[in-house]
């Protein structure tokens, strides 16, 4: 039966073929046989999101799927994903689906509107394909428009042009952005804007193919992603987008949004196949500091600037927090999903939102997509990326930090509740906390420290996993701390934290700090597998807290030397973000006190001051004396204090030892 359905399908592309329009396109010829074979693929395999096809192709438009569209454009909250294709059905065919169409369009905001409850206009792939649709359909058919968009439709261009696409490397959201580009590619009759959409679209697929392995696998550390991006290598909507590029990876059977509008394009791509690179070690430059938007927006409207705030993850950052709560309170936006949890602050001043974030900065700030180095190794099909120094210890929302890709399988760390199938995972806190990642080449160092204000908001499922599945490798070792596994002739190699698992996966629960490490490699560089084990359990590792008395600063610090390469950090924090629990690698040249919260007993390590004169008071904090204790000679290693007398709240805990003074927060909780 099969093999029946495999010869009709087959019997249907030969049919198509004669059937499809000439192509106008100077695209070299291995580009457009792989676009005919996505195309025929497409209509043998339908979905909706071939409607763009038939109509490139000349054929029919599905009724079904045209209805369905339309039917849900009103009510859909991700609307302008159907408007795009329909755009381009109406711009493929000669006029008989306008009267189904341009009524329902003449409907539907294209913009944000007041009391607006379903629709995104402000993301950055939302805003391209509403404002692409908009200015199309005003170009061909004399549309009404409001008067800011052309003004901000072409800053959104030179915006791409110049810094790049805030939400990088996003194998969710780049696809969507694609089409929006393609289609004012293809059909903009403004010179300008036809030229800077191009030109954006050619930058965005070069993106996508930088970080594409040889298999045609897309892994890459991102700025906006979803768990189930990293699961399957193929079958994908950005895999339609490899697949045309550069044949890598199997035929697609059936298309994305993307791939059927890229499919239909006369976008030049020679350009972008040429760039591909099976190895690259570089730093990738991307975006612009949330300060300079104010500059760079200063020309848009109110509302305007605002939205392209929050286009860059501006949305609660102090500097934007009130630019933030004035738009959604002056357009009734508090019942719009994406802001109704915030809804209890709608009756608060508005002139105090700077500083309600400034007291949620552990959330507020890290939403904000900013000026990124991101580093980049690729070597054949293995790959290691990563954004250094980003938003290290606060909330994480959807970026992926740090992910390798070995083959076809995926490997990455993530914060928060561990679960078996991480799908289940919050899709909006990919990072529960976000790391600090420092990488060289092949060779990640990625620290955890989660600031301690997250807990205030709810966020306390601090636990650190990893995604690692077994069943994608061909030999899976391991080695002390570390773990191996080999796929083909392509390895990596983990440095966890502990070798447990916490809901059956592999995870580590440490409140305070952790380090994880992720080498990669292949037979290129290493020779083998066996080599390469070899030099990883020749690393040295270092892990350390300390004080710094001179800054009243806590220091968390790791290493790790490993194939002649040298990877660190030194994450500075303050007086009161130091270890909590008493097993933490607490470094000679300071004191701990534990346990955080505390309840009838507190302990103070005074290992590096024994045989010295001791002095030890607790205030609480109107400053009065609660404890003190002096010694002239302490010979006890663990100072333990009784506190079932003390109230609930905080205490500083004041040792001095000569002209050393050392001064720690601690918590009595009941």
């Amino acid at each position: 039966m099969m093999i029946h359905i495999q010869k009709i399908a087959l019997l249907l592309c030969f049919i198509l073929a004669f059937f499809k329009p000439t192509i106008l396109s100077a695209n070299n010829p291995d580009f457009e046989a792989r676009r005919n074979a996505l195309v025929d693929s497409g209509l043998v395999y339908f979905n909706d999101n071939a409607i763009s096809l038939q109509a490139y192709r000349g054929l029919p438009v599905n009724q079904a799927t045209l209805t369905s569209y339309l039917d849900g454009l009103r009510s859909g909250q991700n609307a302008d994903f159907q408007v795009v294709q329909l755009v381009r059905v109406l711009e493929l065919s000669n006029g008989e689906y306008d009267s189904q169409i341009l009524p329902v369009f003449d409907s539907l905001p294209f913009w944000l509107t007041n009391g607006e409850t379903k629709r995104e206009y402000w993301s950055e792939n939302h805003m391209i394909l509403w404002m692409s649709s908009d200015w199309l359909m005003y170009e061909k058919y004399g549309k009404t428009i409001d008067s800011s968009l052309e003004l901000r439709l072409r800053h959104y261009l030179k915006l791409k042009l110049q810094y790049g696409f805030y939400e990088f490397f996003s194998s969710v959201y780049a696809p969507y952005a694609l089409a929006g580009l393609l289609n004012l590619s293809d059909f903009a009759r403004d010179p300008e804007i036809k030229s800077d959409a191009t030109k954006a679209a050619q930058n965005l697929l070069k993106e996508i193919i930088l970080l594409t392995n040889d298999k045609g696998v897309f892994y890459p550390t991102a700025g906006r992603n979803y768990h189930g991006k990293y699961d399957n290598p193929y079958g994908q909507s950005h895999n339609n987008l490899i697949y045309l590029l550069t044949g890598l990876g199997p035929l697609p059977l059936g298309v994305s949004t993307a791939g059927g509008i890229f499919g239909s394009s006369n976008l030049p791509v020679d350009e972008i196949i040429s760039s591909y690179r099976t190895t690259v070690d570089t730093t990738f430059i991307n975006g612009h500091y949330l300060t300079d938007g104010f500059s760079i927006n200063q020309n848009m409207s109110k509302n305007d600037k605002t939205i392209f705030q929050w286009s860059s993850g501006g949305y609660f950052h102090p500097d934007v927090a009130v630019a933030t709560a004035t738009l959604i309170q002056d357009l009734n936006l508090w019942n719009h999903p994406e802001f109704r949890e915030f809804r209890s602050f709608s009756s608060l001043d508005i002139s105090g939102a700077r500083d309600l974030a400034l007291l949620a900065s552990s959330i507020s700030q890290s939403s904000v997509l900013s000026r990124e180095e991101i580093s980049i190794f690729k070597n054949k099909s293995i790959t290691l990326s990563s954004v250094h120094d980003f938003w290290k210890g606060k909330l994480g929302y959807q970026q992926f930090p740090c992910v390798a890709n070995i083959g076809t399988t995926a490997i990455f760390t993530g914060s928060g509740k561990p679960e078996p199938n991480w799908d289940d995972r919050p899709a909006l806190h990919a990072n529960e906390h976000l790391p600090c990642v420092t990488q060289k080449s092949n060779v990640a160092l990625i620290m955890y420290r989660p600031e301690r204000g997250l807990s205030l908001f709810n966020h306390k499922d601090l636990d650190v996993a990893l995604h690692w599945k077994t069943e994608d490798y061909d030999e899976e070792r391991e080695s002390g701390s570390w773990l191996l596994g080999r796929q083909g002739n392509s390895y990596v190699a983990v440095r966890r934290k502990c070798s447990g698992t916490i809901n059956n996966v592999k995870a580590c629960s440490d409140p305070d700090a952790q380090t994880w490490v992720i080498v990669i490699g292949n037979d290129d560089m290493y020779n083998n597998f066996d080599n390469f084990q070899q030099i990883i359990e020749q690393s040295e590792f270092t892990e350390k807290w300390y004080y710094n008395g001179g800054t009243s600063e806590w220091v968390y610090y790791a290493q790790i030397k490993v194939d002649g390469k040298t990877v660190e950090y030194t994450w500075n924090g303050d007086a009161e973000s130091g270890p909590t629990s008493p097993d933490a690698n607490i470094q000679s040249s300071t004191i701990n006190v534990y346990p955080s919260p505390a309840s009838d007993q507190i302990s103070i390590d005074l290992s590096s001051i024994q045989n010295q004169s001791v002095k030890i008071e607790i205030t609480n904090m109107l400053g009065q004396k609660i404890y003190s204790d002096q010694s002239s000679a302490v010979s006890t290693r663990i100072k333990q204090i009784n506190t079932s007398g003390f109230s609930t709240g905080l205490y500083l805990v004041n040792v001095s030892s000569g002209d050393t003074r050392y001064t720690r927060k601690i918590m009595i909780k009941r």
